[in-house]
């Protein structure tokens, strides 16, 4: 064999062995595969980063669109250890770890930067560091899952009045019941894969969402009407086993640190920049935009607000939702 043939022998022979004892890092995630949704566009960045800064020793598997498993499945891999990243939704997240259901406080945080400073703060920190401690799940932050608004195919709603007799789906944990049903409508809890099949069949009237999901899964084929309610700044959780995380070697702790960080910058502002365009956008997909005045929004406020505050107080104790607040008012003194 000549020298030639041989050194390429050899460095196929490494790239192979390389390859080989990467430490492989199942992502999951559940918007579609392509670069117009933020959880994917932000999975691409991410894998690209890590992949790049380890040299390889780290072999990012990203699974979208709910590939891997559903979501409370997912969550039940990061606790396990069998799945090692993930970014999933404020439901799931809520059902294994019940503290993050203070986030499903309505009409609350007044806007993107409000909630990302709260969020980025000591509140979102101290929150991480207690999940972690509960669940074996380390939270690195928060990505928007976009502000959540009603959509349904039967009446225009623009009051809490109007969303009597209403079937709307609801994420798989119960504060979010509480939350619709605080308004005048039923909830039913159907996982995020099944949504699509559920409006078009009618089990459900209606669903809420911010305008990405609305707009990923196609939600506006089966819903004519969208109430701009915002009643709920939703978030993205970026998760990973904590058990995969110590088992990395100080460097590749510090690629995973800043990569996520990121993902989360591309994550927030292509799902800003869509909220923030909300009317715009649905408007072009045919649906019927209802605007929300202050003062009807105050009305949905009155409505939710007691109900689902009681509802989170039962289930955690009123500790993490005075915390909320107390971060939600110390942001607002400091621009006074």
């Amino acid at each position: 064999m000549s020298k030639c043939l041989a050194a390429t022998a050899a460095i196929a022979v490494l790239a192979t062995a390389s390859a080989a004892s990467a430490k492989e890092l199942k992502y999951a995630h559940f918007q579609s595969a392509d670069l117009s949704s933020p959880k994917h566009a932000a999975a691409l960045a991410f894998e690209s980063c890590v992949e790049g800064k380890t040299a390889g020793s780290i072999d990012v598997q990203i699974y979208p669109a709910g590939q891997l498993a559903g979501d409370n499945e997912v969550m039940e891999g990061l606790e396990l250890g069998t799945i090692q990243m993930a970014v999933v939704h404020d439901g799931p997240i809520s059902a294994t770890y019940k503290p993050f259901s203070a986030l499903a406080l309505p009409y609350l945080f007044d806007d993107q930067a409000m909630a990302w400073a709260v969020m980025d703060g000591e509140f979102g920190k101290e929150m991480a560091e207690d999940m972690l401690a509960k669940t074996g799940i380390r939270m690195f932050g928060v990505a928007d899952n976009g502000v959540r608004n009603f959509t349904n195919n039967v009446r225009r709603v623009a009051e809490p009045k109007d969303m009597q007799g209403l079937k709307l789906r609801v994420m798989s944990a119960p504060v979010w019941v509480t939350l619709v049903e605080s308004l005048g409508a039923s909830a039913t809890p159907v996982p995020w894969p099944e949504l699509p099949g559920a409006l078009q069949q009618g089990v459900v009237d209606g669903q809420e969402n911010g305008v990405t999901n609305i707009v990923n899964a196609s939600l506006y084929q089966n819903q004519k009407y969208v109430t701009l309610d915002g009643h709920v700044f939703s978030w993205h959780a970026y998760l990973m086993s904590d058990a995969f995380y110590e088992g990395l070697t100080d460097g590749e702790k510090t690629a995973v640190n800043q990569c996520v960080e990121i993902a989360k910058v591309i994550h927030r502002g292509m799902t800003a920049a869509q909220d923030a365009n909300a009317s715009a956008i649905l408007s072009e997909k045919g649906m019927e935009v209802v605007p929300v005045s202050p003062e009807q929004k105050a009305m949905f406020r009155e409505a939710a607000q007691p109900a689902v505050r009681e509802f989170v107080v039962g289930e955690v104790g009123a500790e993490w939702p005075d915390k909320l607040d107390a971060a939600v008012a110390a942001y607002r003194d400091s621009f006074k």
